[in-house]
């Protein structure tokens, strides 16, 4: 009889740990080689853990809802078919190391840490809790983190963030009632709900009644995180919205007619939306300046070298998930269409890994297939931009023709760019949009791909 162990697997370079939200194996149970074992949850995407070896579930080692460091053995398994359910031997997951952040910051308060984080209500991994400890955090300022993990867990990335702005940012200390410690020179909009500080703003979430008939429904993980991503985007980035309307005839004219074919020799679909992929990043290839960053310090421009276009895809709970074309322009659209095609299909049956969904470096999101003319979308951070695509109508428009001027049955739609007033002004956004729009209205009918 031989033990295999089973291992947290490495699920891309940013990612560390992830949570177990269910085992579908339980100890006694066979299992077929690639035969899923249990299910995970990093900070953005549900994944499937599979079995590399047969035999039998012989220890779990973790329960739903353990953070697991990427790399520790989560359970074993016997390749004996008539092993016994025993108390397996102990294992020693291999130690993770840990990636500090070191600041010259001074101290942002002058008590002692405390570092019992056993007495805090809140879960935190063995890694947050060893970052913590070296970089002197109490566990009132680690219980005021904002988590982005399951549940509003913290992560590593909230603790290295955190620990790169201490000083910069105030912080909230939790306190036995509600309360926001801000820093000093504060003033409050009357009304609003926001406390403006020295260098931050802290949102006062208004009390909401819960009235007779009413249903409360708690966010799902994924919800949250969209939440706060959504808040917080806000308030990084002021956002502007330029709009075009294109005059995308022969796109929809040249798609007409090679659509039967293409999915005859392809096997799959040609949909607008690896067309729309192409014609934003030949525009980025132009306006490279559309492609960038702000760093944390705010003073700082990141210019991206890789054109990696998100495009945000709707699942079947109703929250949003964005995958990402990496090197869009060094694709053809065939290779486009081909990753946009799978990147849809996964993410719909929940299959995405997590590299699939990080790295992007501009966003394209189709609100047209709700019937939507257009959209203001909201930015998704570090990204300065991000287009919406409305939907496609035929119009009555004036056709100019050596003749003369005609009436004429044409395909419009709208395209809307959000982008960050602090880096992109109205010049560059808009004739980044108008070169999108130029790319579109300007198909080759004759086109073969």
């Amino acid at each position: 009889m031989a033990n295999f162990d089973l291992i947290m697997p490495k699920m891309g370079e940013s990612v560390a740990e992830a949570t177990i939200i269910k085992w579908t194996k339980n100890e006694g149970d066979k299992i077929k080689i690639d035969e899923t074992v249990l299910e995970i949850a990093t900070d953005k995407v549900d994944s499937e853990i599979p079995s590399p070896f047969e035999g039998t579930l012989v220890k779990r080692l973790f329960k739903e809802g353990d953070v697991v460091q990427v790399g520790a053995v989560i359970a074993v398994i016997s390749s004996d078919a008539n092993a016994a359910v025993s108390e397996a031997p102990k294992t020693t997951a291999p130690a993770v190391k840990t990636e500090t952040v070191t600041t010259t910051v001074a101290a942002v308060t002058a008590q002692t840490a405390n570092n019992d984080y056993s007495q805090s209500s809140k879960f935190y991994s063995p890694l947050v809790k060893s970052i913590a400890k070296e970089e002197g955090i109490s566990i009132q300022e680690l219980d005021a983190i904002k988590g982005t993990g399951q549940e509003g867990r913290v992560t590593k990335s909230d603790i290295l963030a955190h620990v790169a702005n201490r000083g910069k940012q105030p912080i909230a200390i939790a306190q036995t009632q509600t309360s926001v410690e801000t820093v000093k020179s504060n003033s409050t909009a009357a009304g609003s709900g926001i406390t403006v500080g020295e260098n931050a703003i802290i949102v006062n979430r208004p009390a909401v009644s819960v009235n007779a008939g009413d249903e409360v429904i708690e966010m799902d993980r994924m919800r949250k995180i969209i939440s706060d991503n959504m808040v917080i985007s806000k308030h990084v980035s002021p956002h502007v919205t330029s709009y075009v309307e294109a005059d995308v005839t022969n796109l929809v004219s040249w798609r007409d007619r090679i659509k039967k074919d293409f999915e005859k020799k392809e096997g799959e679909k040609i949909t607008f939306t690896p067309l729309f992929i192409e014609a934003v990043a030949k525009a980025i290839k132009d306006f490279p300046m559309i492609n960038v960053s702000v760093d944390q310090t705010g003073s700082k421009i990141i210019k991206r070298k890789a054109i990696n276009i998100g495009m945000a895809a709707a699942l079947p709970t109703g929250n949003l998930i964005v995958p990402v074309i990496k090197n869009a322009d060094e694709r053809n659209l065939l290779g486009i269409t081909k990753s946009v095609n799978d990147l849809a299909a996964r993410a719909r049956a929940n299959k995405l890994q997590p590299d699939e969904i990080q790295g992007g470096t501009f966003t394209v999101t189709n609100v047209g297939n709700f019937g939507n003319v257009m959209g203001t979308p909201i930015i998704l951070q570090p990204q300065v931009a991000i287009l919406a695509v409305g939907t496609i109508k035929k119009k009555p428009a004036v056709i100019e023709t050596p003749q003369g001027d005609m009436i004429g049955i044409r395909h419009f739609m709208f395209l809307s760019l959000s982008y960050d007033h602090r880096v992109v002004d109205g010049s560059l956004g808009g004739t980044f949009l108008r070169r999108v729009a130029d790319y579109l209205e300007n198909w080759d009918v004759n086109r073969v791909i």
